[in-house]
């Protein structure tokens, strides 16, 4: 009966062991697993940045360009608007500047 009894106790201790052996090598695939997993998320992570990067970098290059030419559009316009103005206002001083000669032309003559 006692060799039965310590037949059973070794059994058992087999079985225990042999559970806890294979709750080990799950635990290690499973830490394993996670190792991977955590690699590919920062990879992932990390590409998405670069991507958004270098979209940002482009997005900021064409609003860039962008505001050259509106600036080069505005900066014409005024140069167009200034060269009218300037016409403009030669054209009156050059209509008074003869109105005064005359003027100067009569006061010589009539003095």
């Amino acid at each position: 009966m006692v060799l039965g009894v310590l037949t059973l106790i070794a059994e058992s201790l087999k079985y225990v062991l042999a559970a806890e052996y294979e709750a080990n090598q799950v635990k290690l695939i499973v830490l394993n697993k996670s190792k991977e997993t955590i690699e590919k998320a920062k990879t992932d992570g990390d590409n998405t940045i670069k991507t958004t990067l270098a979209r940002a970098e482009s997005k900021i290059e064409q609003l860039k360009h962008e505001a050259d030419r509106k600036a080069m559009e505005s900066a014409a316009e005024l140069a167009s608007s200034t060269a009218n103005r300037l016409a403009t206002m030669r054209a009156r001083a050059e209509k008074r500047l003869d109105s005064v000669a005359q003027r100067i032309y009569e006061r010589i003559v009539n003095v």
